[in-house]
């Protein structure tokens, strides 16, 4: 009983967020101010979704943030699968060396090396285009220890038998390793889209042109454009931005459960 009085608290507090957000989309801005607030909307007021979309160029904020947050993932995949690969199933010079490089990657935050970055990005004239975006997030230490431990849950003698039918390294990888570690690779790619999805700081370092910018760089102009006070706009167009990252989790879901379980055994 108390168990589940700590969850539902517990779930209120994370939801609490999302439902305030999605009530004020839909309310006008009299209301919005008001006190004290109402939950339910006197009147569901949909034009604010039109002013949010209407206040700058959001059809190219929204293809800007599809075509990077895919050729991230589509990079990291191509680059993390082999390197997790070779982790797991290789013996070589430097191994356990490599690794610990890696681990520690995956301590240090963006935020901190991200002047290196943009001083090399400037050195190849490339700020302010969708590359400077893209480039740095090109390998991914988080996906390369995610997959390489599910890598590692497959029985060794499965792979002596391909390779005893004179199947390539090539061959093994990608139609043995990825599809039995499906979940997995699943679960990263959904993990990469949303941060890339959302990402706004690096964006907002690399980028100062309209038709460069982001989804979630484009919403915070919201306030530049609408004002401060214009709270139904903004949440309108946050509301915007959440919905798609929500629909992709409850989608892969079922892929998470399933690449934490197995990863565990």
């Amino acid at each position: 009983m108390l168990e589940g009085i700590a969850l539902i608290a517990v779930a209120g507090i994370f939801l609490f967020p999302f439902l305030w957000m999605l009530v004020t989309a839909f309310k006008s801005q009299s209301e919005v101010l008001q006190f004290p607030p109402s939950w339910v909307p006197e009147e569901w007021r949909w034009d604010n979704f039109e002013a949010a979309w209407n206040s700058g160029p959001f059809g190219r904020y929204v293809l800007n943030n599809i075509i990077v947050a895919v050729s991230i993932l589509a990079l990291q995949l191509l680059t993390g699968i082999p390197a997790a690969y070779a982790f797991a199933r290789f013996r070589f010079k430097g191994r356990g060396f490599l690794f610990g490089l890696l681990l520690l990657a995956l301590m240090i935050p963006s935020q901190v090396v991200f002047l290196p970055i943009y001083v090399q990005m400037s050195g190849w004239n490339l700020v302010n285009t969708l590359w400077a975006l893209i480039l740095p997030f090109g390998a991914s230490a988080f996906g390369i220890f995610l997959i390489r431990q599910s890598f590692m849950q497959i029985p060794e003698d499965m792979l002596e038998a391909a390779r005893l039918d004179h199947a390539s390294e090539w061959t093994i990888l990608w139609r043995i390793a990825v599809p039995m570690s499906a979940p997995a690779v699943t679960t990263f790619a959904l993990f990469s889209l949303i941060y890339h999805w959302n990402d706004y700081f690096w964006p907002l370092i690399m980028t100062n042109q309209a038709e460069m910018r982001t989804l979630p760089v484009g919403i915070a102009m919201l306030k530049e454009t609408e004002g401060m006070s214009a709270w139904n706009v903004l949440m309108a167009g946050n509301l915007m931005l959440v919905v798609p990252a929500l629909l992709l989790f409850v989608l892969a879901q079922r892929h998470i459960m399933r690449a934490f379980v197995y990863s565990t055994k």
